[in-house]
């Protein structure tokens, strides 16, 4: 690929990203805030202690999305998604399931909002343990940037990364 075909992941998917992580989390009764002073450029995700990555395929298009928490966050999300039913536990499979269909639905309505023709979005990769580097290698053809959430009294970061 030459330098002028360079993919660039687009503002408005970006802020379709940002919207959607707060709209859904809204909408299972959990506070998510935009920590914009703090966002990086890399992978900035200390004490995070599960993550879901998506990739996003179609077109010329090769990026992926990621969401990384730390254990409030984590519990946070699944104590909503699951009444209470379910202990936020990352050895368990029910548990990080929950981490899975956030990601899908923060990705689903990203992308419908950002009404980008073409794209589609493959099934979470989960994973879990201490303070996770679970994204795509520094490499001078991926470039990546943290977006970090405040939620509750825990920390989330949507990781996305752009493949050139």
């Amino acid at each position: 690929m030459t330098m002028a075909m360079k993919i660039t992941l687009p503002a408005d998917l970006v802020n379709s990203y940002v919207d959607a992580l707060i709209s859904v989390s809204d909408g299972v009764g959990i506070t998510a805030s935009f920590v914009k002073q703090d966002t990086a450029t890399g992978i900035k995700a200390p004490g995070s202690r599960t993550a879901a990555i998506i990739c996003i395929v179609g077109g010329a298009a090769k990026f992926t999305a990621a969401l990384m928490a730390d254990m409030q966050s984590f519990e946070a999300y699944v104590n909503s998604f699951t009444c209470g039913v379910i202990k936020a536990d990352v050895d368990d499979s029910m548990s990080m399931s929950v981490l899975g269909e956030i990601t899908n639905m923060v990705s689903g309505r990203a992308l419908i909002s950002a009404n980008i023709p073409g794209l589609d979005i493959t099934p979470p990769q989960l994973f879990s343990g201490e303070n996770l580097r679970i994204c795509p290698p520094l490499k001078s053809h991926v470039k990546c940037f943290t977006l970090p959430f405040m939620v509750n009294s825990g920390r989330m970061y949507l990781v996305l990364s752009v493949y050139d």
